[in-house]
């Protein structure tokens, strides 16, 4: 019997790891008093460690599929599943000082491992009904993380995220039905044999469908709607995790899709270039208006799904494509985590101007926030410069010059709202300004998240020529 027929479970020990972490924290922290909630917390953390050394230690395997070859253990899978649990890891950070000894702590642990769990399964999804199950795994968690925290603000963010993910879910599913029918089956393997004799516009429509599900994931443009409200709306800790943790999934699994029905056409490719464009100027050009720090992180995310979609559009064209998607990917994850935890550090301050003078009080803490700007801007050294740079290439490789100029010019655009949050923290703050609150307390753990990412930032660029090397693999079909 081939590999490929295989049931192999144990190639899927990561998302066993952390999906059993889940259902431990969840049941456990049932019977746990409020004052030792921190368990679940040493649990969920620990779950996901294991499955990052899970997911370290099989990326020196080859690639192959599980499940019958419905399921790809590949490098993409493995990147995503390290990125994935190591943001979520620093995600946990920003909660030990938000959520500490609330009721709902060990229920947010839980929700936070089962959409996790469901990201690294978007990510290996080479079968669509395996995407639709990862799809449904990494979205019903979210609505709860996001309805958890937030007060009113919180259950209404909770509502438009929930209302866009039925609308996009249903259109996922359509479209997977539709491709069934074309191909007779809903294997990558089968889907890239037998659409190329399919009807043009029929294969267009499906897979069109099948985009608008995940492009709600990742929060690209047209379905991102949800994402500057709940990034406003909801805690800290829900805000960080949904605009950084979904995308890793959502992103590999739409440049599974694409790699295999494209089939060297333009057209799909074309459809991603766009896509990619329109997310990255709406997302900018939203992001100048806004005084809400979360808010304008929630539009520098759609921005950044821009971003994330180049090297898709190069997809079966440049060598560069599938890596610097990765790479990029690691990047923005730690880099996302790094601003967002400095707004949890400081939840009172919820206007730029609030900033005033953050670099005289909390020096630490605005040199991350400093880190994390200008990482999402791309400056050199920090990780996402790396991940612009090689994405632009990558589009440049393909044959599309126009796209890689659009990186560059957003690149620029993006610095001017940036300026406007960090310009304030090296002023002289007013007299009577909102203060800043001392270091420790419940607002340490976030600080410190904020610390790290920011760090680990940095370091991704400084050692970004070995881990190009590690990224370098093909998908497994």
């Amino acid at each position: 019997m081939e590999a490929s027929m295989r049931m192999l479970p144990a190639l899927l020990l990561p998302e066993i790891i952390v999906f059993i972490g889940a259902l431990a924290v969840l049941l456990g922290g049932s019977f746990l008093p409020r004052r030792r909630q921190w368990i679940a917390r040493i649990v969920a953390a620990l779950a996901l460690l294991g499955a990052a050394a899970a997911a370290i230690s099989a990326m020196f395997a080859p690639a192959q599929t599980a499940f019958s070859g419905t399921f790809a253990v590949d490098t993409a899978t493995g990147t995503a599943r390290i990125v994935t649990a190591v943001a979520t890891l620093l995600v946990l950070g920003v909660a030990s000082g938000e959520i500490a000894a609330s009721p709902r702590e060990s229920d947010t642990y839980a929700l936070l491992l089962f959409a996790a769990t469901g990201v690294m399964v978007l990510a290996g999804a080479s079968d669509l009904l395996v995407l639709i199950a990862g799809f449904l795994l990494a979205s019903i968690p979210l609505y709860g993380i996001v309805g958890l925290a937030g007060g009113r603000s919180g259950a209404e963010a909770a509502m438009k995220t929930y209302l866009m993910g039925a609308l996009s879910g249903i259109l996922l599913m359509l479209g997977v039905t539709v491709l069934y029918a074309l191909a007779g089956g809903t294997g990558y393997a089968l889907l890239r044999e037998t659409l190329p004799d399919a009807p043009g516009a029929a294969v267009g429509a499906g897979v069109l469908g099948v985009l608008a599900g995940l492009l709600f994931k990742a929060g690209g443009v047209p379905f991102h709607f949800w994402v500057p409200d709940a990034s406003q709306g909801t805690g800290g800790t829900a805000a960080t995790f949904l605009t950084t943790v979904p995308k890793v999934g959502a992103l590999v699994a739409v440049y599974r899709l694409v790699d295999t029905v494209s089939t060297g056409e333009d057209t799909l490719l074309f459809v991603a270039a766009i896509l990619a464009t329109a997310s990255m100027f709406l997302g900018n050009l939203a992001a100048y208006w806004q005084n809400d720090p979360r808010r304008l992180l929630g539009w520098s995310t759609v921005a950044q799904v821009g971003f994330l979609l180049v090297p898709v559009a190069a997809a079966g064209r440049s060598g560069l494509a599938l890596p610097s998607l990765l790479f990029y990917l690691a990047a923005y994850a730690v880099t996302n985590v790094a601003a967002f935890a400095v707004t949890a550090a400081l939840p009172r301050h919820r206007e730029l101007a609030a900033y005033r003078g953050l670099v005289r009080a909390r020096p630490g803490l605005a040199l991350a926030l400093l880190v994390a700007l200008l990482g999402l801007v791309g400056t050199p050294p920090l990780a996402v410069f790396v991940g612009k740079l090689t994405t632009a290439t990558a589009a440049w490789d393909g044959g599309y010059g126009w796209l890689a100029l659009a990186v560059m010019l957003n690149s620029l655009l993006s610095l001017f709202y940036y300026l406007r949050w960090f310009a304030p923290v090296f002023a002289r703050p007013h007299q009577g300004a909102l203060g800043f609150p001392q270091a420790g307390g419940a607002a340490a753990w976030p600080a410190a998240t904020a610390g790290v990412a920011a760090v680990s930032s940095l370091a991704l660029g400084l050692l970004a020529g070995p881990l190009w090397a590690a990224l370098e693999g093909p998908l497994a079909m």
